[in-house]
């Protein structure tokens, strides 16, 4: 009997101890909630944003803090940090002296483009080049084509920085362009993103051009190591193209053939457009890879400068344009504000494409406030895309949009993948950025400004090509979608502000 009562003692002193060890643990992670919750308000981010963090921290136990420990701030790391802070006096001389080499007749150009320009000078800090010369070309296949002949004409440097490189198709012959560059004594420099184009850094193409002479360097690696220093989802996603210091590319379109790029994702041919200019500011693009170059390599900034390729230009055309590089390195807002800025400008047409469509509460505003002045507003979004939870909550917020008058076309034709901004035929904006908070607060893009309205018509008609072979929503039609659809899309767009 006394046997039996020790048992059942030691049992009830063990539920007792581990009841408290219980109340312990709560309280431990009720601690690091309340004080991860503490640590967002204080960070001063946008209402929304803040306010789903705070919802990811509570409602998902022991993920939720995870997820924002691993997420939820801009950590660079300290080495690319202060490779960050050392640059900015060097490159803010560097742009004050172009600067002063050029002068923008505003008069000519516009005076309506002139507060757009000088709210980007302020904010990113690059200034208005006049004398460009911009071809747009929307077709894949002839930007390899023209990408390959300009390398294979190169004399002294090429320069190209991409999110993906995927060696298939079209992307070996840019590669066999570089190693016949490279064999001629032509200096070949690839900055690529480490996630983006892991395949492709572990592959045997990078073998063969690190074999050849070509200069590879992986941008924001990441890891499990490097994971409590640095967020491993910030990414390099701009797309650049430098050759001899007088011929850029940029655009939407990453080194990757698209009859080969994700044929298992459902959405069909990924659909693409690059500008390739010459003039002043293929030196603004040129200094924006140097400074990349510079943060991810052990270089020297002047020993860059003096064989990177990033030569003064003169004009050779009419399209005056401003480079806007953004990401972690820049105040978090500037290229959202540029964005708004440009839609409450619009007095007559806007039209946007974008592949992936989460607004902030400011661009949503600026959006439906210009539908209601009588802007025509049209928002060209790709019919499937490849992320099921981005696609609820752009559809989430579409159903806003609708309601105030903008027209919402779903393309067809493939993932559109193209990102422009056109406004009343005067100016657009043209580049990497995406209509998503990755884009506008945590990914290094690279966007072009450009106040000409000849190529802003050239670019309002390739718009419109991609509106023939659109759909437009009808609201009636689009309330009648069944409610489960709805609550998922409610439900997606409390996580927009961390898409």
């Amino acid at each position: 009997m006394d046997e039996l009562y020790n048992t059942v003692t030691k049992a009830l002193d063990w539920l007792t101890e581990a009841h408290w060890l219980a109340y312990v643990l709560v309280g431990c992670h009720l601690a690091l909630q309340f004080g991860l919750a503490f640590r967002v308000i204080m960070r001063r981010r946008t209402v929304g944003e803040s306010l789903a963090w705070i919802l990811v921290i509570f409602v998902f136990p022991l993920v939720g803090p995870l997820v924002y420990v691993l997420m939820g701030e801009l950590r660079l790391g300290n080495r690319r940090a202060k490779r960050f802070v050392d640059l900015f006096p060097p490159i803010a001389a560097w742009l004050e002296e172009l600067d002063q080499r050029f002068r923008v007749d505003w008069n000519r150009v516009g005076e309506e483009c002139r507060p757009l320009a000088q709210l980007a000078r302020q904010s990113i800090g690059l200034p208005t080049l006049p004398g460009n010369q911009f071809e747009l070309i929307g077709d894949w296949q002839a930007v390899f084509q023209r990408l390959v002949a300009d390398i294979d004409a190169a004399e002294k440097t090429c320069h190209l920085e991409f999110y993906i490189w995927a060696p298939a198709g079209a992307a070996e012959d840019v590669a066999e362009a570089l190693i016949r560059a490279e064999q001629r004594g032509v200096t070949c420099r690839i900055l690529v993103d480490a996630m983006g184009s892991r395949s492709f850094l572990r592959g045997a193409a990078a073998a063969r051009l690190r074999d050849a002479g070509v200069e590879i360097i992986a941008a924001l690696p990441g890891g499990l190591l490097r994971m409590p220093f640095v967020r491993f989802d910030l990414r390099m996603h701009r797309k650049i193209v430098v050759i001899d210091g007088r011929i850029a590319y940029t655009g939407s379109l990453n080194l990757v053939d698209p009859r080969y790029f994700k044929q298992d994702a459902d959405v069909g041919q990924w659909i693409d457009a690059m500008v390739r200019l010459e003039g002043p500011a293929v030196e603004a693009l040129a200094i924006t890879f140097l400074a990349d170059w510079y943060v991810e390599s052990e270089y020297d900034l002047e020993q860059l400068r003096e064989t990177g390729g990033a030569e003064a230009q003169k004009a050779v055309g009419e399209c005056a344009v401003q480079a806007l590089p953004s990401g972690p390195a820049f105040s978090t807002e500037s290229i959202e504000q540029i964005l708004v800025m440009a839609i409450y400008a619009a007095r007559r047409e806007l039209v946007l494409t974008t592949p992936y469509f989460v607004p902030s509460e400011a661009l949503r505003m600026a959006l439906e406030s210009a539908a209601r002045r009588g802007v025509k507003v049209i928002l060209i979004v790709p019919s499937k895309v490849d992320s099921r939870l981005v696609r609820f909550a752009s559809q989430a917020f579409q159903v806003d949009l609708l309601r105030a008058g903008v027209r919402i076309a779903r393309f067809h034709g493939g993932l559109l993948h193209t990102k422009s901004v056109t406004v009343d035929g005067t100016m657009s904006l043209f580049g990497s950025l995406n209509l998503d908070p990755r884009s506008l607060r945590l990914n290094f893009e690279i966007s072009l400004a450009i106040y000409n309205q000849q190529f802003t018509e050239e670019l309002r008609g390739l718009q419109q090509s991609y509106l023939d072979q659109s759909e437009l929503i009808d609201l009636a039609r689009w309330n009648a979608r069944p409610t489960h659809q709805r609550v998922a899309e409610n439900c997606a767009r409390l996580l927009g502000p961390l898409l």
